[in-house]
């Protein structure tokens, strides 16, 4: 027999005899025990049940370490029982070409997104179709990876649009790799007399078979896999990013946190990373800043603040915040169901929902909260949620959280989302649309005409995030509903109150039955404290304050104006901005990073955005304009900005 049908052969049998094991516990005939059947969703196989089979799978092959209980179907339980044994993943399984590593990337994909195996197909596309982003396939391929032996990276897989194509891509990859030596090991037949424990390695294989910690970050155990070594740059530049750091296997949880926190600090020192300097004022349009890297305070013009229409230093908006604070306390100590409702929490759900047109809303702790709670109170495992490609974090999160289908369509893209809904017509459940009314990281604005259109044709809801469209969309600053004349056609309408209202907390504005599910049913609402009587006063007051000023939002617009103007006139790439975030584009990390050293160097504060704010290979500048910014402000701005960028390469000299 060749060693590959030897190996074939090893696996046929190494299977067999884990599906005995679990035959014998869970009392299931053997027919019955799919290689892709998922424990919990299809078997009932519970963690308890679970734990006593990989306990009794140790003990029959002799293995040195318990498995890992996040295996979750069989084929998942033969590859790591493989992997442990030597088998399977130094060679063998890809030199078989990309049919096994479909198989063990089927088994990532289930336990990386809790999908069931028929959900999973193989054609399907990865965004559209499964809602597997740039992140998720990270984490997937580094799993699959890892049982390999081979490197956690391959040229192009991120452009794999399916399952089978992603095998294909990381097949030719690691073809070229040679994989770390594996002990053998012959798998032992079981009979029914007492279980013959598989032989172990001798010392001297099983020390080719363990990789050796990082010298310079001993692991508990000395057993975890090294992280391999930055390839340095001619010039000694680090190559690596944030995105490298997201996955390292290690018995140590912690392991992850010593390799990033050595990467962070060499950031830090090269002033490259300059996030979470503590301000030592209030945040106007000039702002002084401790520079904890070194060691003292400056003042800069202020250019990362969400405090878009200046209400977070309104005199009304303070006093209100002191007042109620005097008369009501601190905080309230408990969550709205219990002892937690203050009446300015009541007169603060009333103000906003009519502020926002609509017949009703509530108030959550904060806008990730708020995400969090009405996607996942809504939208459940037979469901769909339907998402833009761009969306902020936490419409991520409560989708994961939610259990949900999730389907991406490519940003603004209604030719593609009328294609995912379309797939998607003859499903069982209901269909939540969700988008960004403004891209926190881009500007720009989602095409809420030809969503709430492609909602009619298709019976979906709808849901828009206002974080960044509220107080600076519509001529009253009430957001994108208002922009596009489309009140009232919008099913749920999220916000959140840290940025231009100038307080914390999230809200949910919508029919009223809906707003009194979502009250019983988000637990981010039933189960969290909400925010203090004094910044609801504060909310209110701020409300209050646009109301009254209306001139404070024609002011922003004409800010943005200004400075849009000049800095597309020096040749910036602005992309599609359409509101007071304005993104300086640059795309490669090591020149967006010492372009926003340049930057503060000369006395103005912007956000450097990189993985994961945006994709590898987008790295931007996040300029944020408000209505505080003077003329002289906005042209020493864009000077500045001119200057860093000649200084570094961005643009031309001669620009």
């Amino acid at each position: 027999m060749t060693e590959t049908g030897a190996e074939h052969s090893d696996l046929a049998r190494l299977h067999e005899q884990v599906v005995e094991i679990v035959a014998e516990r869970t009392l299931y005939d053997e027919s019955y025990l799919l290689p892709d059947s998922h424990f919990e969703a299809d078997l009932g196989i519970d963690s308890v049940i679970l734990e006593s089979i990989l306990a009794a799978v140790k003990e029959h092959f002799g293995l040195p370490d318990r498995l890992s209980g996040q295996v979750t179907t069989l084929r998942g339980l033969v590859a790591a029982v493989a992997a442990e044994l030597g088998r399977g993943g130094a060679g063998a399984a890809w030199s078989d070409g990309p049919d096994a590593i479909l198989s063990a990337l089927l088994s990532a994909a289930q336990r990386q997104t809790q999908y069931r195996p028929e959900q999973l197909g193989l054609d399907a596309h990865l965004e559209r179709d499964l809602g597997i982003d740039s992140v998720i396939l990270t984490s997937v391929v580094a799993e699959v990876a890892q049982s390999f032996g081979a490197p956690e990276t391959a040229p192009g897989f991120g452009e794999a649009t399916t399952l089978r194509e992603l095998a294909d891509r990381l097949s030719a990859a690691w073809s070229q790799h040679t994989p770390r030596t594996m002990a053998p090991h012959t798998v032992t037949p079981r009979t029914t007399a007492p279980r013959t424990m598989a032989p172990r390695p001798e010392p001297a294989q099983a020390a080719q078979t363990e990789a050796a910690p990082a010298p310079d970050l001993p692991a508990p155990g000395g057993d975890a896999q090294r992280q391999p070594a930055p390839e340095a740059a001619e010039d000694g530049w680090d190559g690596r990013s944030m995105k490298d750091f997201v996955e390292q296997r290690d018995p140590d949880i912690f392991a992850k946190a010593r390799t990033f926190g050595t990467y962070l600090r060499g950031r830090e020192a090269d002033q490259l990373y300059w996030y979470g300097m503590p301000l030592h004022s209030r945040c106007e349009n000039r702002a002084v800043i401790f520079d904890e890297l070194a060691g003292r305070k400056r003042e800069f013009l202020m250019f990362a603040s969400n405090n878009y229409l200046g209400l977070a230093n309104h005199p009304r908006v303070i006093e209100a915040v002191c007042d109620a604070t005097r008369a009501y306390g601190a905080t309230h100590t408990g969550s709205r169901f219990i002892g937690g409702t203050n009446m300015l929490h009541k007169e603060l759900e009333r103000r906003l929902a009519a502020f926002k047109q609509r017949p009703a809303c509530i108030v959550y702790p904060g806008g990730y909260s708020a995400n969090l709670g009405a996607i996942s109170a809504l939208v459940k495992s037979y469901d769909t949620l339907v998402v833009d490609k761009l969306n902020h974090m936490s419409i991520v999160d409560g989708a994961k959280l939610s259990g949900a289908g999730r389907r991406i369509y490519q940003h603004n893209d209604m030719a593609d989302l009328e294609r995912v809904l379309k797939r998607g017509a003859d499903s069982p459940g209901g269909t939540l649309i969700v988008a960004d009314g403004v891209f926190s990281m881009h500007g720009d604005i989602c095409d809420l005409p030809g969503i709430v259109g492609l909602a009619k044709t298709y019976g979906a809801r709808v849901m828009i995030d206002d974080a960044h469209a509220t107080g600076v969309l519509g001529a009253r600053g009430s957001g994108t509903t208002e922009h596009f004349n489309l009140k009232g056609e919008v099913d749920l309408e999220l916000g959140t109150m840290s940025k231009t209202l100038a307080g914390m907390g999230g809200f949910v504005v919508g029919d009223e039955e809906v707003v009194e599910y979502l009250r019983f049913y988000s637990n981010s609402y039933v189960f969290a404290a909400n925010i203090p009587a004094g910044v609801a006063a504060g909310l209110i007051a701020s409300i209050d304050v646009m109301e009254a000023e209306p001139e404070r939002v024609k002011r922003l617009w004409t800010n943005i104006g200004a400075l849009r103007a000049r800095l597309l006139e020096a040749g910036f790439d602005l992309e599609n901005s359409e509101s007071a975030i304005l993104p300086i584009r640059i795309g490669d990390e090591r020149l967006a990073m010492e372009m926003g050293r340049a930057v503060r160097a000369r006395g103005l504060y912007c956000q450097t955005v990189v993985f994961p704010g945006v994709p590898l290979g987008d790295a931007r500048l996040r300029v944020s304009v408000t209505c505080e910014h003077t003329p002289e402000d906005l042209e020493l701005a864009a000077d500045i900005f001119l200057d860093a960028a000649r200084e570094t390469g961005v643009l031309r000299a001669d620009r």
